[in-house]
């Protein structure tokens, strides 16, 4: 959970990136138009400036209930596979406790298929509840989205260890950036646990895709994260 320094990091992702095997049907695909939007990347930049200003508005109270909650570092980071399964790092605000890395084999999953979630789980601190039932641990991703790893709206990140195993038709999910938020997390957010839905409701994302509807998708999210539907 702790920053890792950029030649380690480096080091990291070059391993990961070797150990990877990406589907030479990935590469040969059209790129999706989400990807090489001009008006899709502008609303990023301004929606991800906004955001991080918030994060760091955010970030002195955020800190302080973290640190009463559960001492140790206020946030998190994950290598993460992007556009392509390209991997990036991602950031939040910790909502865990500190060894939480070291204790998922003594959580059960609840999910099926190639996602992890347990509605219960154990390692969540009281601030953590509270931080993802707002989804304000998910703040730092700002920063991922100006760097250009992500997307206000897209699919979820998944991670090196779920793309490891990847049937053929689950690379199909990673032809558009990972978002902040996107269909799942709009229409569902923890309450789907079924990996091959995720799946189709990333790939019906792709094929309507439009700024249009990626403006839906954030409204709905805003309104999934007041209302707590499907949080967890």
């Amino acid at each position: 959970m702790f920053h890792l320094p950029f030649s380690s990091f480096k080091t990291e992702l070059s391993v990961l990136e070797k150990d990877l095997i990406v589907p030479e049907s990935i590469y040969s695909s059209p790129t999706h138009p989400s990807v090489t939007s001009f008006l899709k990347r502008c609303f990023d930049l301004v929606g991800g400036l906004i955001g991080l200003l918030v994060t760091l508005v955010l970030l002195v109270p955020i800190a302080i209930a973290i640190q009463l909650d559960n001492p140790g570092p206020i946030f998190y980071s994950q290598i993460r596979c992007g556009y392509r399964g390209q991997p990036f790092r991602i950031w939040k605000y910790r909502s865990m406790v500190v060894n939480a890395d070291d204790l998922k084999h003594q959580v059960t999953n609840q999910a099926q298929g190639l996602i992890f979630k347990n509605h219960d789980d154990p390692r969540v601190t009281r601030v953590g509840r509270f931080l993802r039932r707002t989804s304000l641990d998910e703040f730092p991703q700002f920063w991922n989205v100006l760097r250009g790893d992500m997307s206000l709206v897209g699919t979820r990140p998944p991670t090196w260890e779920e793309v490891s195993q990847y049937e053929p038709h689950h690379w199909q999910r990673l032809n558009v950036k990972p978002g902040l938020t996107g269909k799942w997390q709009a229409q569902g957010r923890s309450s789907v646990k079924d990996f091959e839905t995720i799946v189709k409701m990333d790939l019906d994302y792709q094929a309507h895709w439009s700024l249009r509807h990626d403006v839906h998708l954030i409204l709905q999210t805003i309104g999934a994260v007041v209302l707590s539907r499907g949080a967890c």
